[in-house]
């Protein structure tokens, strides 16, 4: 599978734009693509000028294992064409 520069970049665009803490591109049930903001204090400040995205190219992780699982049962091929995204928890 080969991986371009353009799904980092919308990977990247989506975390710093849009305020997310963890992108998700699924290319096929064995690998996926991720984006995912670290903060070294815990939490996500406006104060902090600093953004540090990590990417991770593999295989998929146990949630996204049982996303896949969710999303075969409606469709019979797993083929996601929009990127999953996780915005970080506002409180109460």
């Amino acid at each position: 599978m080969k991986v371009t520069r353009q799904i980092f970049a919308d990977l990247a665009e989506i975390i710093l734009e849009g305020g997310a803490v963890k992108a998700t591109k699924y290319f096929d049930e064995k690998t996926t693509v991720k984006a995912k903001r670290v903060t070294y204090q815990g939490k996500i400040d406006k104060r902090n000028c600093r953004t540090h995205i990590v990417f991770t190219i593999g295989k998929p992780n146990y949630e996204e294992q049982q996303f896949m699982k969710k999303f075969k049962k409606g469709n019979k091929l797993f083929i996601p064409k929009a990127i999953q995204i996780k915005y970080p928890n506002t409180g109460k």
